[in-house]
């Protein structure tokens, strides 16, 4: 797992970064930029370019890498472990961060994803029928549980860093929200287990409405309701304080609701998602930073005008990451070159508090 001798070193080895670059996580540091491995076929050619970012990205200041095991199909795990391997980086110095609820294909799109599903995942009693949402999406215990064996085995690690409930929002299709939190915390308990176990490090929420949304949006889920679920989890458990440490959410030029809506209850009443995480001691990681390439074409240019960089990629990566209570931002990198413009994005300082604050009136 990452450490905190490790990445301090790795910070001390790569100086040449703005101060800021670097931010702390847990009792280690990691780089305000991660790299991202969502997009793409899930093909050889796809394989062996994200393979050559992710160590180029290793090698050069990054040490953030972000995947899930839905995404490619099982591909974008396995990459991500090779490249971990192949990367002249000290394995301790790399938080490794995965996601687990939707049902994962292995290696490419089945002619029967229904059957395949049944005969994978019901069949065999690793999911409830009555716990599986839209044919695709599980949160239960004992899912994620065999999840998480599924991802250790992928990415080769004795020890995942960050381990995220992928999407609880989607369960919210077909169950009231009380629900969600009972199956939360629930879940949040086998995570407790797996932690204490040294399964896993950390683990969080990767989220793409249920934090930014009002109150009475339909995929909202309460940041503060999810924080004594993970108290109570872990009490239940046996730990001494809880493993919850991260949340994922989308943030952006383009889609800045994390800062602006205030839909969670803190001690002085409702706060952003941003806010309320940052009071509460999680770690928010950002993902669609450049919004999956489109504001690495443009960004609007009184927005552009404040932020540093060379590029519009590299200004939007760096307006995401000014954000209060921001850890690191997620940029997917699917080649060298988008390794190297991103890495690059991290030799300019951030905005500051004041200047953020002026980009919104």
């Amino acid at each position: 797992m990452a450490t905190r001798e490790a990445t301090w070193a790795y910070r001390d080895d790569h100086d040449e970064f703005a101060r800021t670059f670097y931010r702390r996580f847990g009792d280690g540091v990691v780089s305000s930029i991660g790299i991202g491995t969502y997009l793409g076929d899930p093909s050889d050619e796809r394989d062996a370019n994200y393979h050559d970012a992710i160590v180029t990205a290793l090698e050069s200041g990054i040490n953030v890498v972000d995947t899930a095991i839905n995404y490619r199909h099982q591909r974008s795990e396995r990459i991500v472990g090779d490249a971990v391997a192949d990367a002249d980086v000290d394995r301790e110095a790399i938080a490794v961060a995965t996601k687990g609820g939707f049902i994962p294909f292995d290696g490419e799109r089945p002619a029967d994803p229904g059957a395949f599903v049944r005969s994978e995942y019901l069949d065999t009693g690793i999911v409830d029928r009555d716990d599986l949402v839209a044919g695709q999406h599980c949160i239960a215990p004992d899912y994620i549980d065999d999840q998480v064996d599924r991802s250790l085995s992928n990415l080769d690690l004795d020890t995942i860093d960050l381990y995220y409930v992928h999407n609880p929002e989607t369960q919210l299709k077909s169950k009231s929200r009380e629900a969600v939190y009972d199956q939360l915390e629930a879940t949040f308990e086998q995570l407790e287990e797996r932690a204490a176990a040294g399964d896993i490090k950390h683990y969080g929420l990767a989220t793409w409405e249920a934090f930014r949304v009002p109150t009475d949006h339909d995929s909202y889920l309460s940041l503060p309701e999810v924080v004594e679920r993970a108290r109570a989890a872990a009490e239940t458990v046996g730990n001494a304080a809880t493993h919850l440490r991260a949340i994922q959410l989308p943030f952006n030029v383009s889609m800045a609701d994390a800062f602006t809506v205030e839909s969670h209850d803190g001690a002085e009443g409702p706060q952003s998602a941003l806010w309320f995480a940052h009071e509460a001691g999680l770690d928010v990681f950002t993902s669609a930073s450049i919004m999956q390439g489109q504001l690495a074409a443009e960004i609007p240019d009184d927005i552009a005008a404040k932020l540093s960089g060379e590029t519009s990629a590299q200004r939007a990566i760096n307006f995401a990451r000014s954000a209060p209570g921001v850890t690191c931002s997620l940029v997917g990198t699917g080649s060298v070159e988008h390794a190297r413009e991103n890495v690059d994005a991290g030799r300019y300082e951030p905005l500051g508090a004041d200047a953020f604050d002026a980009v919104f009136e």
